[in-house]
């Protein structure tokens, strides 16, 4: 696939300065927002004329073209100082070469159907954006468990982005340093704003990119016990997406039965492995079963697998499937507190299952006309099963390791392939 025109390069070294952190919000922020809000209102007046003008010529003009670039990447600047995936101050300029830049390509010709209809094509992408970033515009609560805890999709409208800074504004004062994985979720959240607002305001005619590992913004994740693979084709039965939601419903009642003895499961893994140092063997396979089959299951309700999911978690049996760890020893401490160490990754699994929750209806949707799944959103609704699998996995108590947040090599590059 070509690179999309629009580019977030990041090139932060993760030290923050404490008391600048401190101060982010107030006061620090309150004139860059001022001043991006004035700069705003003369960049919609310049859109619809963009819009309008590229409508009849074709074409975005070059003078209209660079000046909305020019507010795109300062604004991609002043969310990135606030969101604290950067440190220098943006101060009032577009100036390339900020930690966290933003590269818009050329102008180039347009087709004029899709120009026309531009708001209504992109209203899949805005949605997206929002969940990503502001937060979904709505609220949702499906809890499809017993008394596991484990799975449930949830959003209160928080976006991932906003959970994300809230979160590191603590481990930066605690620190002096902006987690990767933070730093990485933020930028991918401000990367696919990004294209998405050159898409709305005709600087490019390129669909926003959903997948949230591309190769040109990120390093690669840290290597982890806890891996998603995806070795799942694409393409779709439209009866079966079409009434998928009553498919699943075998599965929820048996995950609500199975969550009814994985939450006494879970209590004896706890006693045991605070008590020993080390999980009983047996727990930890009944437990790395159930988490899998809840991969497994709300996969296939998310439409980021085709086949029907069998009842049994067994590891290899589902096209997207969950790699857990063996038996590993683990301290005693670290197992006593567990479930409170668990709370900022399980606050960033919440904030992603509104993004899973919105790729999986804009799936259903594109799915039911075109019988494919689109590879981005795809992508990025196994970015998302794959964390909070590894924050339930944490809080389960089957490995040691803290989930990663940062969006990058969730899966192997060689399963990536497989739905190009």
């Amino acid at each position: 696939m070509d690179e999309h025109p629009v580019r977030v390069t990041v090139t932060d070294d993760l030290r923050r300065n404490r008391w600048t952190v401190f101060f982010r919000y107030i006061p620090l922020s309150i004139p860059l927002i001022v001043w991006l809000g004035l700069w705003g209102i003369a960049a919609v007046i310049a859109g619809f004329v963009n819009w309008l003008v590229t409508l009849i010529a074709g074409r975005s003009p070059e003078p209209l073209f660079d000046f909305l670039a020019s507010y795109f990447r300062y604004a991609t600047h002043v969310y990135a100082y606030v969101l604290l995936a950067a440190n220098p101050y943006p101060w009032f300029t577009a100036d390339r070469g900020y930690p966290v830049d933003v590269e818009f390509g050329r102008s180039l010709p347009q087709n004029r159907w899709k120009t026309g209809f531009r708001i209504l094509l992109a209203l899949p992408a805005i949605v997206v954006t929002g969940a990503l970033v502001d937060g979904a515009p709505y609220s949702w609560d499906a809890q499809a468990n017993g008394g596991g805890g484990s799975m449930s999709f949830r959003t209160a409208g928080t976006g991932v982005a906003v959970t994300v800074a809230f979160l590191a504004w603590f481990a930066i004062l605690a620190r002096g340093r902006m987690p990767r994985g933070f730093r990485d979720l933020v930028a991918f959240c401000l990367r696919y704003a990004a294209q998405t607002y050159a898409y709305v305001f005709v600087l490019t005619e390129r669909y926003p990119d959903a997948d949230p590992a591309l190769p040109e913004s990120f390093e690669p994740a840290p290597p982890s016990p806890v891996r998603l693979t995806l070795d799942d084709d694409p393409r779709r039965s439209r009866l079966t997406v079409l009434f998928r939601g009553l498919l699943f419903l075998p599965h929820l009642v048996w995950l609500a039965l199975w969550s009814i003895a994985a939450f006494f499961a879970l209590i004896a893994i706890w006693v045991a492995t605070v008590v020993s140092g080390r999980p009983p063997a047996g727990l930890h396979r009944f437990l790395s079963s159930y988490l899998r089959y809840a991969v497994h299951i709300f996969a296939f309700l998310a439409l980021i697998g085709g086949p029907f999911p069998g009842f049994n978690g067994r590891q290899g049996t589902y096209p997207v499937d969950l790699e857990l760890p063996g038996l590993e020893p683990q301290g005693r401490w670290g197992a006593f507190f567990r479930l409170v160490l668990a709370i900022p990754a399980l606050a960033v699994a919440s904030a992603l299952d509104g993004v899973l929750v919105v790729s999986a209806v804009l799936a259903w949707f594109f799915s039911l006309v075109t019988a494919r799944e689109p590879v981005g959103l795809q992508r990025l609704g196994a970015f998302a099963l794959r964390y909070h699998a590894q924050t339930d996995a944490y809080a389960f108590l089957l490995t040691g390791r803290y989930p990663y947040s940062g969006p990058a090599t969730h899966v192997a590059d060689e399963q990536l392939a497989l739905a190009e």
